[in-house]
């Protein structure tokens, strides 16, 4: 079973043409609302991917507390372990040009209120061969608590470094896995990383200093890991993007979940990579995740 630990948000979504300039004004094309939150979208892709999955985080009070749990719940995700805070729920304001990249400002709300408590709480509840996956969008205090938890535990962890915070590089190394994208990466290899050669050499490096799983997703370039001293590379699917929003959570969330159902890790770095690509194809976060057997059929 998975444990996810983490942000439950609404996304206001509005497509535009192109993304603006700082202090630019842009006619939009459409606009949508849509679950999210880092920590929920992770939930629901695992949860997709055919493991069983609790989310542990907080909502509000408000009118967006029940459409950001909506997709999730249906889902058959276990929401015991949420809490309603006094703050509104989280959102996120999201711009999506006609490129499919995207520009997001999140404004935490009850995910803010998260806490070591809450963090204890959620890893007591875990059992041994149980993943406990977290992101950046909570209280660093909790993150940290709760990975503290799961070592003491004898349980897996997985961080996505994301978003990248001023606490990504310690709380990092508090986890078994941690999976970043390339700029982020270069801030827990604490360099600047101009090729693949050079990203080989950071991995390597950071992998001998901890003994840690590093990924590292490259967009369309695929995904590279090093494990057991072993460089190793996963390619998705060749496609047109759409939105890109829900990419990398989506591949969280299916990496975490083949490695749960003990797939190799090679197969579960190529699985991942496909359900990435494939999210890529619908707009929104949440609605974007595939179903495992349109992943598996592509893998």
């Amino acid at each position: 079973m998975i444990t996810v630990f983490g942000s439950i948000n609404m996304d206001l979504i509005a497509t535009t043409e192109r993304l603006p300039q700082p202090g630019e004004t842009v006619a939009g094309t459409s606009f949508a609302t849509a679950a999210g939150g880092k920590g929920a979208n992770q939930a629901l892709a695992a949860r997709r991917a055919d493991s069983q999955v609790r989310m542990a985080g907080a909502v509000g009070q408000d009118n967006f507390a029940v459409p950001a749990l909506a997709l999730l719940d249906d889902a058959k995700v276990d929401l015991s372990a949420v809490a309603r805070a006094g703050e509104p729920t989280g959102t996120a304001l999201i711009l999506v040009g006609g490129t499919g990249e995207n520009m997001i400002a999140v404004v935490p709300g009850a995910n803010g209120t998260v806490s070591e408590a809450q963090a204890r709480a959620a890893v007591d509840a875990m059992r041994a061969g149980d993943i406990l996956m977290l992101q950046l969008e909570i209280p660093a205090a909790a993150v940290e608590a709760a990975l503290e938890a799961a070592r003491a535990k004898g349980l897996r962890t997985m961080i996505n470094t994301a978003p990248l915070t001023d606490d990504a590089a310690r709380l990092a190394r508090l986890a078994d896995i941690v999976v970043a994208n390339e700029t982020e990466f270069e801030l827990l290899a604490g360099t600047a990383i101009p090729d693949a050669t050079a990203r080989r050499a950071a991995l390597e490096k950071l992998h001998a200093e901890t003994g840690q799983i590093f990924v590292v997703t490259l967009g369309g370039d695929g995904v590279v890991a090093i494990r057991d001293g072993e460089i190793v590379s996963a390619q998705g699917l060749k496609i047109e993007p759409v939105d890109t929003v829900g990419a990398g959570d989506t591949f969280c969330g299916y990496l975490a979940a083949s490695l749960d159902q003990g797939l190799d890790f090679t197969q579960a770095l190529r699985r991942a990579a496909v359900a990435g690509s494939l999210a890529c194809l619908t707009r929104g976060a949440q609605p974007s995740v595939p179903l495992a057997e349109s992943v598996d059929a592509r893998v």
